[in-house]
């Protein structure tokens, strides 16, 4: 009982604490692109201009309130960031370093500037986790050379973990061309400040059998993967490759009113059925989504069984306690 009591005393403070995410890099890098990429503003990331300073936004996840820390990559606030650390990187909690792959002649640049960062963490005594993206890993760009950059990221790779000395460390190839790439990291990340992902993503397991699903993904607003589960590699593929297609067009049908009428998106492809679907719970105005791929029509009253109803409830139930 004691323990119990502990265990929701912690999960109401961890609900009320504002965790504190930071974005940091080279100028050039990508920075704002993967922010505005999460929220699914692609038409504005042709227009982004070189980020002033640090700025600053809040979301949710799960209930938890995230602080986006997004810190401009020019040289003199590159230096301000260094001279001034307990104002920009205490109290960070995860810190996404985003390296230009591309950019060749930057890259030691960036690598320097990396160590200086981790350097002052260690000065203030925190240990944030430290997310590594090597971003513009673009398919079409890299095509000829994808062996190459493969290789020289291997090569980084060892390096940094080499230098700097630090156990909290991840690395991922990211792309705004392929959407997935930002969803999966951030998600990947992001889910370690959540207690329940573990339950919260069994119970998205059992109910992909339950539901006859060939495939399952749950996503937040924020294009967070809260959970996913995939019958085989052809099924991981197919809704890896759309989730964030189908977010962008619920966004548009959403700005026409569209989805007032309409609670769901059904698209037939190859044989299959791709569903597309709110999932709406109680005491909560956050949207959550979930598409699922199924080989027979999901029309009708499918999604309206007693199956479903008990997965939306189950999916409430962890988030609301």
């Amino acid at each position: 009982m004691e323990d119990s009591l502990i265990f929701h005393e912690k999960e109401k403070e961890a609900k009320e604490k504002t965790y504190k995410i930071l974005f940091t890099g080279l100028d050039g890098a990508g920075k704002t692109s993967i922010i505005s990429a999460l929220h699914r503003e692609f038409s504005q990331i042709a227009l982004i201009e070189p980020t002033r300073g640090a700025q600053r936004s809040n979301f949710k996840l799960l209930g938890r309130e995230i602080s986006e820390w997004d810190l401009g990559g020019q040289k003199r606030y590159l230096i301000s960031y260094l001279n001034n650390p307990n104002k920009y990187f205490d109290g960070t909690e995860v810190a996404i370093y985003v390296i230009d792959i591309l950019d060749g002649p930057r890259i030691k640049e960036s690598l320097n500037y990396l160590y200086d960062v981790v350097d002052k963490f260690k000065e203030l005594k925190i240990e944030p986790q430290i997310v590594i993206l090597f971003h513009k890993f673009d398919p079409k760009l890299i095509h000829n050379v994808e062996k190459q950059i493969k290789s020289e990221i291997l090569a980084l790779n060892k390096e940094i973990i080499k230098k700097v000395d630090y156990e909290k460390l991840q690395f991922f190839t990211t792309s705004i061309y392929n959407p997935y790439t930002i969803m999966n990291a951030m998600s990947k990340v992001l889910l370690t400040l959540y207690p329940k992902a573990e339950l919260l993503q069994k119970t998205i397991n059992e109910f992909t059998r339950k539901l006859d699903c060939e495939g399952l993904i749950i996503t937040d607003n924020n294009s967070i993967i809260l959970g996913s589960c995939f019958k085989d590699d052809e099924s991981k593929k197919l809704l890896r490759s759309t989730i964030a297609y189908f977010l962008t067009l619920n966004d548009v049908f959403e700005d026409m009113g569209i989805e007032q009428q309409e609670d769901q998106i059904v698209v037939r492809k190859m044989g299959k059925y791709f569903l597309f679907k709110p999932v709406t719970l109680k005491k909560t105005p956050l949207p959550y989504y979930m598409l699922a791929l199924k080989s027979r029509d999901p029309l009708g009253l499918y999604f309206m069984n007693k199956d479903f109803n008990a997965f939306v409830n189950m999916f409430n139930d962890i988030l609301m306690s």
